[in-house]
């Protein structure tokens, strides 16, 4: 079963298991002519809606590319992934605003045998529907399924708190329902704002992690040809759509023909093994015993004897042209036009004939 059929079949199981839920309460509630536990009733049916909205942004985000979408609608998925978290957000802001009135307006709870028999089966329900659906999101990377999932867990911990408040109400005559809904209603809202970081994060183009950084680098460099991978770029358009790019370098020797089938090789086994959609670019490394070996040795030399630049590579060199050119990576919170300046300064004496540019590129994928 592929992952949009299993976070489906998941979102389906939080339908049902709210849909029994609703109808266990109702029919207590008739039996026991309690007009509060129908109303609970009801409110389950609308628990539903986070799984129902999974299961729609999970079908549309199936939906094949087009013109005016070439990478597919994948990034539909977090957008349901944010509603949930907005629905979260907005039930905790709630609670806590009903929790601060009965703080300065305390109200003696009454239960009978048949409230406590519902909140009892409510809260262990809602405890086992939130941890297998928080679990499988976790498991398949899907933000709607962790959302919904930490919905039906805040459920049963506010309906736990108020079991709680009720048990020390009849034992001390202490009223704390308004202090812990308040509580409880605080940490909703802390992870509302938390589920609500992830999916725009994704949006926004969140940097991949380094872990899947790390391998990608480890892979290429399995190449026999490829000296160095550098310039690594990763955009997110869903959980398993990547498009990327990096650069490799490998010796000047290579024909263009070697050259073509090496980036043919590197794009099969990224799409392979990761689903991304890779463009690979080269640079030319001179090697023998020649002017350009040479002057590359001593300019990288020159370049990585100081502590502010982290990475040096793409040097070129062009006597046609009358050009040297080297990229840098450097460190964070560096004056870049102050340290490109005094590279060049450096450099220049190497080369007093030609024009000498120093590029700067940024870490982008780490």
């Amino acid at each position: 079963m592929d992952r949009s059929s299993q976070i489906i079949r998941t979102s389906w199981v939080g339908i049902v298991t709210n849909v029994l839920l609703a109808a266990f309460k109702a029919v207590v509630g008739v039996l026991a002519s309690s007009v509060a536990i129908v109303m609970d009733a009801v409110n389950n049916l609308s628990d539903a809606l986070s799984s129902i909205i999974t299961i729609v942004g999970t079908k549309l985000s199936q939906r094949p590319a087009d013109r005016k979408h070439p990478f597919g609608h994948g990034r539909i998925e977090y957008f349901s992934a944010i509603i949930i978290a907005v629905i979260v957000l907005s039930a905790g802001i709630t609670s806590l605003i009903e929790s601060v009135k009965k703080i300065f307006n305390p109200t003696e709870p009454s239960y009978t045998t048949a409230t406590l028999v519902v909140i009892i089966v409510a809260i262990v329900v809602k405890l086992l529907l939130g941890r297998y659906v928080k679990h499988k999101g976790e498991q398949l990377k899907s933000d709607a399924l962790i959302a919904s999932g930490s919905d039906a867990l805040f459920d049963s911990l506010i309906t736990a708190a108020t079991l709680l408040s009720a048990g020390i109400m009849l034992l001390w005559n202490v009223s704390l329902d308004g202090i812990l809904g308040a509580l409880i209603s605080v940490v909703i809202i802390k992870a509302g704002i938390e589920m609500l970081a992830s999916p725009i994060n994704q949006l926004l183009g969140t940097s991949i992690s380094k872990e899947l950084t790390s391998q990608i680098k480890q892979e290429v460099m399995a190449f026999d040809e490829v000296q160095g991978v550098y310039d690594m770029i990763l955009h997110n358009y869903g959980p398993d759509v990547l498009i990327g790019s990096l650069h490799v370098s490998v010796p000047d020797t290579l024909t263009a023909y070697d050259i073509h089938g090496l980036g043919r090789k590197i794009a099969t086994e990224m799409f392979e093994k990761h689903g991304i959609i890779m463009t690979v670019g080269f640079y030319s490394v001179a090697t023998g015993e020649n002017r350009q070996a040479n002057l590359q040795a001593a300019v990288m030399k020159t370049v990585m004897a100081h502590k502010e630049v982290v990475q040096a590579h793409a040097f070129y060199y062009s006597e046609k042209d009358r050009m040297v050119s080297v990229d840098i990576v450097p460190q964070d919170k560096v004056d870049e036009n102050a340290l490109v300046c005094q590279l060049a300064d450096e450099i220049q004496p190497l080369v007093p004939d030609m024009q000498v540019t120093i590029l700067v590129d940024h870490n982008y994928s780490e």
